[in-house]
């Protein structure tokens, strides 16, 4: 059976300033799991409902408005898990109406392991040195952009998740949650070095 994600696309150049980040921290799935903020974690499916999970998206996708995303600053899930990430500011509130939207139909009953939290992952399963370093050198970093899709995700043979499909939003407008972005922007210094 495959195994599928649903996410957020961090897009560029935020996704690959966040994806040197976590190299940087020593977290080698960098390279396996694109920069993303999860709506359905890793999910075994059986293919004959890939169908029933396609059509499923496509009307998620088309119910739900553009949104704006602003992450800023860490936060981490320490020590529970040992997890170090960069919050999702604004949008946070979209985020869990879409995961909830996609986690039902044929991805509903699906057990999450902890609550559901919107977040950007820069250090995973690393020393705890790796952890206080990803605190600390993302501390000040700050992104904001437009969310106008997701993504649905296969985990391959060789551990890698690739994207198989990204869903756009058809629904017109904005969130009426959020008033509109200013331009897009990132800081925080070594984030992009």
């Amino acid at each position: 059976m495959p195994t599928i994600g649903v996410a957020v696309a961090i897009p560029e150049p935020y996704g690959d300033e966040l994806r040197h980040a976590r190299l940087r921290c020593g977290d080698s799935l960098a390279t396996a799991i694109p920069t993303h903020v999860t709506l359905l974690p890793p999910t075994e499916v059986d293919l004959a409902a890939t169908p029933a999970i396609d059509e499923h998206l496509l009307k998620v996708a088309d119910e739900t408005l553009t949104f704006g995303m602003l992450l800023r600053g860490t936060g981490t899930f320490r020590p529970v898990s040992p997890v170090v990430f960069v919050q999702v500011a604004v949008g946070l509130v979209e985020c869990e109406r879409l995961a909830a939207q996609v986690r039902s139909g044929p991805l509903a009953g699906g057990e999450l392991a902890f609550p559901y939290h919107p977040h950007v992952t820069i250090a995973h399963d690393t020393p705890e040195s790796a952890l206080d370093l990803a605190f600390d050198e993302l501390a000040g970093y700050e992104a904001s952009f437009e969310v106008n899709g997701f993504s649905l995700y296969r985990h391959g043979n060789d551990g890698v998740w690739r994207p198989v499909r990204t869903y756009g939003f058809s629904a017109s407008g904005r969130s009426p949650d959020q008033p509109a972005q200013g331009p897009a922007r990132s800081t925080g210094g070594r984030a992009g070095a």
